[in-house]
């Protein structure tokens, strides 16, 4: 078979099972009601956010030009390192292009051939990549299973050991036992690593991270990641925790090293929406009040996060759904496998503190209708 016709067969065989995707360009002027992009608290179109972006560029240029260790690192992302971990509580902080490479390098700086890691069934693909890349013994437990976790950590034979969660879950939108799993991270001296790419700005006391809602964020075995291109409306990604961590990760973490800082741009707009979220510490209970709302029209359980997650009969029946949604002016997300843990194709939809009153319930309305009609398809 030549490549041409195997990419034939691959591309026949992901739409008869209605898993082909395609990328699909929106301007400028898009009117429709975007309850699909994860710029929770719509930062990113806020002016003091687009300025200081704007300013950023025309001062330092449009790329970091070079990777953080040789003149890719500015002032600004010190600024945005330092302010990071204060708003927090983390003793360091250290910036990276995206959240993927925040994951990439946390993993696999601090795991390798004799390293045993414990990972959580429904973590996102980063962490799963950044495991098989660290060559380190996986084990996958169940979805927020401590118990799992404490049997796999037991039977670590004297290794060292990482439990890889997220603080909350991308897909169901539910919380992990973060608690629960500190606790039994120190019992074993295993360190814990949690993505906050959905709690931070929506989760803790004015948005700092569902780890600092539960007293961990100064947690001796529990390591922090993040994006900053949710709730902070940017790009780029962060990894947090002691500074011996980070001394470690400047030296040996391989996506660090060798990829391009972050750009000057989203540098300085993540470090504005920050001061931003800081200085308006009420934000992120506008997420959860409309997300109960939300919830609570299309009868699905209320997410601790942005993100509510409304199940559909199979994929083929999501598209419809997604499709009907934008017919009628409103952007919704559509997850199918590969991109669900369980295999269920959902329709993911966010809640975003940005939209004024009008818009927001013209979308829920949409929203409501729509799934209601799918869901009852066979």
């Amino acid at each position: 078979m030549s490549w041409a016709e195997w990419f034939a067969a691959q591309r026949s065989a992901r739409e008869a099972a209605g898993l082909h995707r395609t990328l699909r360009p929106r301007a400028a002027d898009d009117d429709l009601i975007d309850l699909a992009n994860n710029d929770y608290l719509g930062l990113s179109g806020h002016p003091a956010v687009r300025r200081a972006a704007a300013e950023a560029a025309l001062v330092w240029g449009a790329g970091a030009g070079a990777s953080r260790l040789v003149t890719g690192t500015t002032t600004l992302h010190a600024e945005l390192e330092r302010e990071l971990a204060g708003f927090t509580g983390r003793e360091a902080a250290l910036v990276f292009s995206t959240g993927y490479h925040a994951n990439l390098s946390a993993v696999t700086a601090l795991a390798d051939r004799d390293t045993l890691i414990v990972s959580d069934a429904h973590v996102h693909a980063s962490l799963i990549d950044a495991a098989r890349l660290s060559r380190a013994a996986v084990r996958v437990v169940p979805h927020n299973d401590v118990t799992a976790v404490r049997d796999a950590l037991a039977a670590a034979g004297g290794r060292r050991a990482l439990v890889l969660t997220e603080s909350i879950f991308s897909v169901l939108g539910d919380a992990a036992p973060l608690a629960e799993l500190a606790e039994t991270c120190a019992d074993h001296g295993a360190l814990l690593v949690v993505d906050e790419a959905h709690g931070l700005g929506v989760a803790g006391d004015g948005g700092r991270g569902l780890l600092h809602g539960l007293g961990l964020n100064d947690h001796p075995h529990v390591v922090m990641t993040a994006t900053l291109s949710k709730s902070l409306g940017a790009m780029g990604g962060a990894v947090l925790g002691s500074a011996a961590l980070t001394d470690h990760l400047v030296n040996r973490a391989r996506p660090f090293i060798f990829d391009t800082g972050l750009a000057p741009a989203p540098t300085a707009g993540a470090l504005a929406a920050l001061r931003i979220l800081r200085g308006q510490p009420g934000l992120p209970s506008r997420i959860h009040e409309r997300g109960a709302e939300l919830a609570d029209r299309l009868h699905v359980p209320r997410s601790a996060g942005a993100v509510l997650s409304v199940p559909m009969p199979s994929p083929q029946v999501a598209l419809a759904a997604q499709a009907g949604a934008l017919a009628a002016g409103v952007r919704v997300g559509c997850f199918r496998p590969p991109s669900v843990p369980d295999g269920v194709s959902r329709l993911r939809i966010t809640t975003h503190a940005g939209l004024d009153e009008e818009s927001w319930e013209r979308a829920i309305g949409v929203v409501a209708r729509v799934a209601e009609e799918h869901r009852q398809l066979v």
